[in-house]
């Protein structure tokens, strides 16, 4: 009589990895062709191939978009808290890779690979397909695969051999997580492991993602002890304060308060400096800087409200300002063209701009995103009062003027900003 074993709980309808090869290896060329396939991916890669087509990746382009130079790979580790916790991928990952003929992979949030360990064979292979210190990996430089994948979608993923659309890359497998900053929420880089596709494993991808959640919480555990820390400088400090007071990390987050009721977390602008300010739950504030933190009191002798006007002033080219008044007086500040530009923007799109949405407007070009917002962090370092961001947009209450020159063709004479350019004209030619 014939015997027969029966297939382990939970995985009866799982596919031999030959067998799934070879029909997503078929759907992908069906997919490169335009023709429709029997079989399809699965959601997610079939989501990420669409992407990719978008972007229009040659899926027989070689891996590799220029490698970052040393000192730009450095500056990188230095500005994010990933390089906190890499000796807890490290413990959690690298050895485990090392072992399985595998390589650890960490990025920051633009797919740039800032740090990689394991099997020193796999590494020199991995320098072949570009998957070394400083290089893109995003799915618009080098299509599906784990790393760009996850962080298209914020979310964990597994991708194998034909599932790349690179073909070159079909001889790896690779599986990713996304890493988040518990104080704030924010995506900080990618972990990833990788290598040939002969060292697939369907656990690979949960041990990553386990491994990324350790790393979330040590800097949550690395968090509460600066608190407590803060607390400590913070208790007697508010002891001999009147009014309404309380002092906040970096991030807001609550570390003592007095005269008022407690909150866990106070928004903070991003670009927060010493002085008068206005802050949306409690008015308008006098903020102080604190070791790692800051000290926040509630003024008690104005007006509960936001500055109530803005007044941008480009009638002259020579004398670009800004004027606010709000409930603490007014004030002016002088303009660069730049700047002026970007906030004739915002003044006529008040719904809000995005960073893309803003490089078209200045610079007719939607990728150049990184000046956009190193331009209006400047900005908003002496107008948080009455911009915020999530989109760029003048605050709500806010009332916003534009001084226009006499000629509208005199509006920034100098500008080749598309925004300007479609204000000069006259209202029927635009």
């Amino acid at each position: 009589m014939e015997s027969h074993t029966a297939a382990p709980r939970g995985r009866e309808n799982t596919p031999r990895p030959a067998v799934t090869e070879r029909l997503v290896h078929r759907a992908r060329e069906a997919r490169m062709a335009g023709e429709r396939s029997p079989v399809a991916p699965r959601a997610e890669i079939d989501a990420s191939w669409d992407r990719v087509l978008r972007c229009g990746v040659d899926p027989e382009q070689l891996p590799g978009d220029g490698l970052l130079e040393s000192d730009e790979i450095e500056h990188r580790r230095r500005s994010t808290a990933l390089g906190e916790v890499m000796p807890v991928l490290r413990d959690g990952l690298a050895a485990i890779a090392d072992a399985a003929q595998q390589i650890m992979v960490v990025t920051d949030t633009e797919g740039r690979v800032l740090w990689r360990q394991g099997h020193p064979g796999v590494m020199r292979r991995a320098n072949d397909i570009c998957l070394e210190e400083g290089a893109a990996w995003t799915e618009s430089a080098t299509g599906t695969n784990a790393i760009g994948t996850a962080l298209a979608t914020r979310a964990p993923v597994q991708v194998h051999s034909a599932e790349h659309f690179i073909r070159v890359l079909h001889t790896w497998t690779c599986a990713a997580a996304p890493v988040r900053d518990p104080r704030d929420g924010r995506l900080m880089g990618i972990v990833d492991v990788s290598g040939p596709a002969s060292t697939f494993h369907p656990a690979t991808l949960a041990l990553v993602g386990s491994v990324a959640a350790l790393a979330e919480s040590e800097l949550r555990s690395r968090h509460l002890v600066a608190i407590e820390r803060l607390r400590s400088v913070a208790a007697p400090l508010l002891c001999r304060l009147g009014g309404r007071a309380l002092v906040v990390d970096t991030h807001g987050w609550l570390a003592a308060v007095s005269g008022m009721p407690p909150v866990d977390r106070l928004p903070l602008p991003k670009s927060l400096e010493p002085g008068t300010v206005w802050l949306a739950p409690l008015g308008m504030c006098r903020v102080e800087p604190l070791p790692g933190g800051w000290l926040v009191q509630v003024a008690e002798d104005t007006q509960e409200r936001p500055p109530r006007r803005v007044v941008l002033d480009l009638g002259r080219e020579q004398a670009l300002a800004v004027h606010v008044a709000g409930p603490v007086g007014s004030w002016s500040r002088r303009l660069s063209p730049r700047h002026a530009e970007l906030l004739y923007a915002l003044a006529l799109h008040r719904e809000g701009r995005t960073a893309a949405e803003l490089a078209e407007d200045v610079f007719g070009d939607g990728s150049r995103t990184v000046t956009v917002r190193a331009e209006i962090s400047r900005i908003r370092r002496h107008l948080a009062e009455v911009l915020a961001h999530r989109p760029y947009r003048f605050r709500e209450g806010v009332e916003v003027e534009v001084v226009h020159p006499d000629v509208p063709a005199d509006l920034l004479p100098r500008s080749t900003a598309p925004v300007v350019i479609g204000a000069r004209m006259p209202a029927g030619r635009r």
